[in-house]
């Protein structure tokens, strides 16, 4: 999957987490992009099967969707607190960074990174 893709899987994961119904006008609300670029999108989502689009518009994660923006929305986390904490930068520069590398990071670095948060988070308990 796309980096795209995978920014319209995590949206959708965080307008469902707020208990919203999704549509693909939320969606284009949220990213700031046309519905007709939404649509396309997920329409290639729906062919990959990581969504289901109900007939009255709705949008949901299949179990394989859900697992997937769940798993970029935990990376993005940890990159944004690793950001933080190693760099000292702001919040806001970490999220940007964080948004950009979740999709081109390798596991391998990623699961150091993940090391690396778990050992502070225990010597600070």
């Amino acid at each position: 999957m796309q980096e795209s893709g995978e920014n319209y899987l995590e949206t959708i994961y965080a307008l469902q987490k707020q208990g919203n119904t999704v549509h693909s006008v939320d969606v284009a609300r949220a990213l700031g992009f046309s519905k007709p670029s939404v649509s396309r999108a997920m329409g290639l989502l729906k062919e990959e099967a990581v969504i289901v689009i109900a007939k009255n518009g709705e949008i949901t994660l299949t179990a394989s969707g859900k697992k997937k923006a769940q798993d970029l929305a935990k990376k993005h986390e940890d990159l944004t607190r690793f950001f933080m904490m190693t760099a000292g930068v702001s919040e806001t520069v970490a999220e940007k960074d964080a948004c950009r590398l979740e999709h081109f990071i390798q596991d391998e670095t990623y699961r150091g990174i993940r090391k690396f948060i778990k050992q502070v988070d225990e010597y600070q308990e």
